[in-house]
């Protein structure tokens, strides 16, 4: 690990105290987010509500130059006033973000499916599985869990502190240390900004 991706995450640590009982947990989420880009693979990433909208905040900050500029590889066939704008992203996808295809699943088999099914689809492509949710309790994201399980992607969950039934079904579960709902969210923002700016600090330089 880079010193400079180190002291992102100790920066987290000295802003937000409360986060340090969590500590482990969101040093393990680094390292299995940061194999599965440097395997190639690609984040998927769910949630309900706000957790949703975290969803996609986390893929805006991935797919494009977040602190960083993040400069793509010399390509002769793309022109030069595109190339220049162009940012090289690390892949993530968020599973709430695809309207047509939740509503047709949510429609033939019901709403609990709608992460699982997609899950299922990108198991191939997929490294790893984020879930969001503030109770651990969301029955669509924890079978987005179960199903990624299965199909051998490791599972992060992203909870309040009791983990809820999500807590089970993650390989690693960062319970941050809080129980009402936008409790919850207050604080999962610097985490997930935090393991954000740690993953372009280990790929890209100034």
């Amino acid at each position: 690990m880079k010193r400079e991706t180190l002291e992102v995450f100790e920066e987290l640590l000295r802003s937000y105290t409360s986060l340090k009982k969590c500590k482990a947990d969101i040093m393990r989420a680094f390292e299995i987010t940061e194999e599965t880009f440097r395997y190639g693979k690609m984040l998927l990433i769910c949630g309900n509500g706000g957790s949703a909208s975290d969803s996609e905040h986390i893929v805006g900050e991935l797919m494009k130059g977040f602190n960083k500029r993040r400069p793509i590889e010399p390509n002769p066939m793309l022109d030069q006033s595109i190339s220049e704008r162009l940012s090289e992203g690390l892949p993530a996808i968020c599973l709430s973000s695809h309207t047509s295809l939740i509503t047709a699943i949510g429609n033939d088999a019901s709403f609990e499916m709608i992460y699982a099914q997609q899950v299922y689809a990108f198991r191939k492509l997929a490294g790893v599985i984020l879930c969001i949710s503030t109770s651990g309790n969301a029955s669509n994201v924890n079978n987005a869990a179960i199903t990624a399980r299965a199909c051998r992607i490791p599972v992060i969950g992203l909870t309040g502190e009791t983990g809820g039934q999500l807590n089970s079904l993650a390989d690693v579960c960062i319970k941050v240390p809080a129980s009402k709902t936008y409790k919850v969210q207050e604080l999962h923002l610097p985490v997930y900004h935090c393991l954000c700016a740690m993953l372009e600090c280990e790929f890209f330089e100034d």
